[in-house]
Order: structure tokens, then C-alpha cells, then sequence
């Protein structure tokens, strides 16, 4: 954790690029936006995101740079690496969002930043550059928990009335909660490990997808999902994870490890070496995303059946809301419609797009911390960025 008032030492003047990147925009006298207005910064991992919305949802404008193809390469996310891509990439990407929504930095109403979880030296980038903003601007500053953002990007779409259950899959978390405003949520399950998009790329780089033909271009979730429709689900007997456990939580070390023995089982009765292409590929990617998905499913039925007998939902409409990266695996939505119709309830995804990280979500997070008149900083001195 990194106090912000070190950083501000270095950041409390606005940087000669800051005077020269504010002076490019044109002003606009004669227009009025009626409406508040939120810039979004997003760098909490390897995307770095911008986005304008205003508070009846309308997105005005946005940007985003993905560092996906750099950290293929490096088969993974390294932080210094991901750090500078922030540096060189978050003025055009803030530009790119303002001048596409043709609103001047004067006009916004406030600007909302992930501070928390993600990557230390991407948070720092993120939040070093909306503290010029904010400093010259003379702004309210909106500290944004990325997790929140994702819970909430729904109500953007839809008119979805709290309270409702959230699932949130992605590389970097994985839980349950019971939202019941705009930053009330009640806990009832997370990963005690690992979060299912991290399991599902280190199978992908096991697996070495990045050199299939089909997959070289694709993180490692998306290869495997692409992969998993050519293999059988049942080619392995893989058993879901916790199917004892009288509580919500998740767990994806231990289908980990079973699959790393598996491949690795693979690749001596087909007399390869480690980093070559097995030819049961497709199917191990079939059976790990099924497995990960009736865990994910039986997990998340627990939680709808709780808050069901404790009347924690709305009786007439109640709502499961799933979001985050791995939100965007149609197979593993498949699995949880299963259990929502099963249940009675309605599932609500965002598009594939706001699944991912993004500045739109942030900037509607702020749009609604802004209406709720919740946690809006004046003076963002003392500020904190957290990574966990």
C-alpha cells in the first residue's frame, strides 16, 4: 500500500504536459450540459481506460489501449512492464475519451479513479495523472473500488433496483455479494485462492495455446474457451472443487494442480516435451471449463437459495447480476442461466465489452457515488491506493 501524499509530492504541480494537454481542447461557450457529467480513469491492470458518461447513462465519449498482445509474449503480466505501457498510453487515452464526447475538462462534474484492487504501479499511474487533472481543474475526485464498478455497471443498462446478488469472475477476483446500495454490499463467498481467470490462463500457458494456430492472438481464457468447443467435457473425470463445503466460497488451485498432472501425464504417453501442443488440448480445455463452470454454477445456487429462505431479494423480480472478465465465457453463463432458471431468478450480464475492465464503469460508478453523495473528496490529500 502506498500512501498518496508521498506521491503527491511529486505530482502536487500540474506538469507542464497537463497545461499544454488541457489547453488543446476547444471550449464550447454556447453549449450546457444539463446533466452531471464523470470523466472514468481505469489502469488498474493492463488496460488503460478512459470514458465520459453522464448521469442518465448516455456514454459521451471513450477510449481504451489493451497491453494484451505485449504480455502474450512475456507469458504473463509483468508489473514494471505494464507500468510504462500506463505512462506512455493515459494522456492520449484521456484526450481520445474527451475529445470524442466533446466535453471540455471544465465542464465535467467530477473525476472518478480506480484506487483499489489491482496492480500497485498501475494504480499509482492512474491516480498520479487524475490528481493533475483534479488539482488544475479545481474537481471533485471520486476514489472508485474496481470491484464496485462491476457490480454496478448494470444499473448503466438496466433498471435493475438494489437489492440484487452480484457474481464477480475475473483474473483477479472472484466473489459473491448481496448488493444492497450504491456501496453496501454484504460478502457471502469469495475464492480462498486463486480467481478462475488466473487458473484458466495458467492451464491456457501450460497448455503453450499461445502457439496454436487458432489461439496466438487470444489471452488465455479466450483460447480456451475457442479451444474448448472442439474437445468433449467428459474426456476427463474432473470433479468440481468444494462440493462438501456448506458455505459459498471457491476454490481453483486444486483443479489446477489436477490438470497440470494431467497434461503432464499427456505429454509422456505422447512423447513430447514441455512447450509443444498436446493432442488432447481441446480436450482439456473442454473439461477444465466445464469443471470451472459447474463449481462457479453450484457455488452460486447456494447463494441464491440463501438469500431466497432469509427474503434478502425482491420476491417479484429477483436478480443475479454477473460480471467481470470471465463473465464474458458464454459456456460458463450457460451454466449459470441453468441455475437461475432453475431458481426463479432473472441473470443479467453486461456485453462482453463491460465485462472487461473499462473506463465506462468507472465513470458511471462515480456518476453513481456522485447522485448517492457518497464518498466525493474535496481535497483528495491523504488519498490511499490499495492494491489488494
Amino acid at each position: 500500500m502506498l500512501i498518496l501524499n508521498k506521491t503527491a509530492e511529486v505530482f502536487s504541480k500540474p506538469s507542464r504536459k497537463t497545461y499544454e494537454f488541457l489547453r488543446s481542447f476547444n471550449f464550447h461557450p454556447e453549449k450546457l450540459f444539463l446533466h452531471k457529467l464523470v470523466l472514468g480513469i481505469e489502469t488498474s491492470c493492463d488496460d488503460t481506460a478512459a470514458a465520459v458518461v453522464d448521469e442518465t447513462g448516455n456514454v459521451l465519449g471513450e477510449a481504451i489501449h489493451s497491453q494484451t498482445e505485449v504480455h502474450l509474449k512475456t507469458g504473463g503480466i509483468v508489473p514494471p512492464v505494464a507500468q510504462q505501457l500506463h505512462r506512455e498510453n493515459i494522456q492520449r487515452i484521456v484526450q481520445e475519451a474527451l475529445s470524442t464526447s466533446k466535453v471540455s475538462p471544465s465542464e465535467l462534474s467530477a473525476i472518478a479513479t480506480t484506487v483499489k484492487p489491482g496492480l500497485a504501479l498501475s494504480l499509482g499511474v492512474g491516480l498520479s495523472f487524475s490528481l493533475q487533472l483534479v488539482n488544475q481543474l479545481k474537481k471533485p475526485f471520486i476514489p472508485i473500488h474496481h470491484m464496485e464498478a462491476h457490480a454496478l455497471t448494470i444499473r448503466l443498462l438496466n433498471n435493475v433496483e438494489f437489492p440484487f446478488l452480484v457474481l464477480l469472475i475475473s483474473g483477479g477476483h472472484c466473489l459473491l455479494a448481496l448488493v444492497r446500495g450504491v456501496s453496501d454490499f454484504l460478502l457471502l463467498g469469495k475464492s480462498l485462492d486463486i480467481a478462475p481467470g488466473d487458473m484458466l490462463d495458467k492451464v491456457a500457458r501450460r497448455l503453450s495455446l499461445v502457439k496454436h494456430p487458432e489461439c496466438s492472438t487470444m489471452s488465455g481464457g479466450k483460447a480456451i474457451e475457442h479451444l474448448a468447443k472442439q474437445g468433449n467435457t467428459l474426456h476427463f473425470d474432473l470433479k468440481p472443487p468444494m462440493q462438501r463445503a456448506k458455505n459459498c466460497d471457491f476454490s481453483f488451485t486444486g483443479l489446477q494442480h489436477v490438470i497440470d498432472k494431467i497434461i503432464t501425464q499427456k505429454e509422456k504417453e505422447e512423447g513430447i516435451q514441455k512447450g509443444q501442443i498436446l493432442s488432447s488440448a481441446a480436450h482439456i480445455a473442454a473439461a477444465v471449463q466445464h469443471t470451472t463452470a459447474c463449481h462457479i454454477a453450484k457455488r452460486t445456487h447456494r447463494a441464491i437459495l440463501f438469500c431466497k429462505q432469509r427474503d434478502l431479494l425482491s420476491q417479484s423480480n429477483p436478480v443475479l447480476v454477473v460480471s467481470g472478465g470471465v463473465a464474458s465465457n458464454l459456456y460458463i453463463r450457460k451454466a449459470l442461466e441453468i441455475v437461475t432458471n432453475a431458481t426463479q431468478c432473472t441473470l443479467l450480464c453486461p456485453p462482453p465489452r463491460l465485462c472487461t475492465d473499462n473506463g465506462i464503469m468507472i465513470a458511471w460508478n462515480g456518476i453513481e457515488r456522485l447522485r448517492a453523495g457518497l464518498g466525493i473528496l474535496h481535497n483528495p490529500e491523504g488519498v490511499r491506493y490499495e492494491p489488494k
